[in-house]
C-alpha cells in the first residue's frame, strides 16, 4: 500500500467531514486574516487526522451546531496540512499553546476561549458538544 495515497485519502475524508458540516476551509494566511476580520463570533475548528482526538472532534464540530445560540461564522484550518494558514490562525490564540484538534472561539477577531486537545481526547463527542454549546450559550447570539 502506498502510504502517501492512504494519507491523502484520510486527509480528504477529514476535510470533507468538516466542510459538509458547514465550515469554510481556510488554506492560506490571507484567507485566515480575512475570516478573522469579520465582525461577530467565529468558531475555528483546528482539524487533525489524529484518530484518538480527531475522530471525536469532527463529529462534535458538526453536532454542536444544533443549538439555538451559535457562532456567526464557522471556519477551519488543517494542522499539518495547511501549515501557513494554521500558523496564522494560531497567532490569534494568545495564551494558548498549539493544540490539534481543537476549537477556538473568537469575537471580532479576538480570542475568547478554546476547547483544547486535552479537553477532547479521551472524551466522547457528546461531552465535547456540551463544552462547545456551553461556550455558545455564554458568547453567541440566538440565530
Amino acid at each position: 500500500m502506498n502510504f502517501n495515497f492512504f494519507m491523502n485519502d484520510v486527509v480528504n475524508q477529514a476535510r470533507q467531514e468538516i466542510v459538509s458540516a458547514g465550515y469554510k476551509e481556510l488554506k492560506s494566511p490571507t484567507e485566515v486574516e480575512e475570516a478573522f476580520a469579520q465582525k461577530g463570533t467565529t468558531l475555528v475548528m483546528i482539524n487533525s487526522v489524529c484518530g484518538c482526538a480527531g475522530g471525536v472532534a469532527r463529529p462534535a464540530a458538526a453536532h454542536a451546531l444544533h443549538y439555538d445560540k451559535r457562532p456567526d461564522h464557522l471556519v477551519t484550518v488543517f494542522a499539518g496540512q495547511d501549515k501557513e494558514a494554521t500558523e496564522t490562525a494560531r497567532s490569534y490564540f494568545t495564551g494558548y499553546p498549539p493544540s490539534s484538534p481543537s476549537f477556538a472561539l473568537l469575537k471580532d477577531g479576538e480570542i475568547i476561549t478554546m476547547v483544547e486537545r486535552h479537553q477532547i481526547e479521551g472524551f466522547d463527542p457528546a461531552s465535547v458538544v456540551a463544552k462547545l454549546q456551553n461556550e455558545f450559550e455564554k458568547h453567541c447570539e440566538e440565530l
